[in-house]
């Protein structure tokens, strides 16, 4: 099996090394591993650079601009598509995970059950062992969209509201979808930080819809899969750990809150406080001619 993966590194190449030496330790299979380097510092891209020399299955694609989560994603996607035509099953994600022993050798096994849907949405667990996923499993609740709006409204107004919500009980705040992490489902979302893109994803789009810099990226994966009737399989078959947002730790707050408050604006174009418009405005076309 040909296993390919596509990750984004900004300033921190020894995560995205980390990453790509975990996935390799399995042996047995074809890998090929893309790093889009999103205009990192030269010594952080010489150091990327440099591994990728000693590793064949290792490249990197470097951009001239940090062009942000999804749009580096497609850079990576669209060098895969290029140079290594017969890869056919590609990971897409963060640079901060960590592939198990046999992680491949479990990917090959659930290789039929996954054919027939286009993204799967592994297992995702934290170093804390909190399983990230299924995201959303149907709907997010009026209330809690709500409570985004004001979130967004107002930097000072989104830090009362972070400080209330760490005053209430984990299980207050938090919606609780991940507590189904053992069955397997189709979902409205799947964790953003790991998907595993199949051969039919591959024969149906040419890129993933990505109209923000970053955040949001679950569900406007989600409605592009929806434009084909299609939603996203989470599956517990297969176990990624998430070592948790390294890059985000490299940006200022209020820049990150500005960042995901530009992503809320485009999202509530498309989702009203009530759920998925019914006339959202046209996406721009992502499936492939020849599909």
């Amino acid at each position: 099996m040909k296993i390919g993966y596509v990750c984004t590194n900004f300033n921190n190449s020894d995560v995205t090394i980390e990453a790509f030496e975990s996935l390799l330790a399995t042996p047995g299979h074809e890998y090929v591993c893309v790093a889009v380097d999103n205009a990192s510092s030269p010594e952080e891209r010489s150091k990327l650079k440099a591994y990728c020399a000693t590793r064949g299955e290792c490249e990197v694609v470097l951009c001239k601009e940090n062009l942000g989560y999804f749009n580096g994603l497609n850079q990576g996607l669209d060098h895969m598509r290029t140079t290594h035509p017969d890869v056919e099953w590609i990971l897409i994600g963060n640079n901060d995970l960590e592939f198990d022993i046999g992680f491949a050798d479990r990917l090959e096994a659930m290789r039929e059950t996954y054919q027939n849907h286009s993204v799967i949405s592994p297992d995702i667990v934290t170093l804390d062992g909190d399983h990230q996923n299924p995201h959303v499993i149907s709907k997010i609740s009026p209330l809690r969209e709500c409570i985004y709006d004001l979130y967004y409204s107002n930097f000072v107004l989104a830090r009362i509201i972070l400080k209330l919500v760490s005053l209430l009980p984990r299980k207050t705040s938090e919606r609780g979808d991940e507590a189904a992490w053992h069955t397997s489902q189709d979902v409205y979302q799947g964790h953003g930080s790991c998907y595993l893109l199949s051969p039919k994803f591959l024969r149906t789009f040419e890129r993933l819809w990505a109209p923000t810099f970053l955040y949001y990226e679950e569900f406007f994966l989600s409605h592009q899969l929806a434009q084909v009737e299609e939603k996203v399989l989470y599956h517990p078959g297969i176990v990624v750990r998430h070592k948790c947002h390294s890059s985000f730790a490299k940006l200022p707050r209020r820049k990150v809150w500005e960042y995901s408050r530009e992503a809320h604006r485009i999202y509530r174009k498309y989702a009203s406080i009530y759920g998925p418009r019914e006339n959202p405005p046209p996406m721009l076309p992502h499936s492939r001619s020849d599909a």
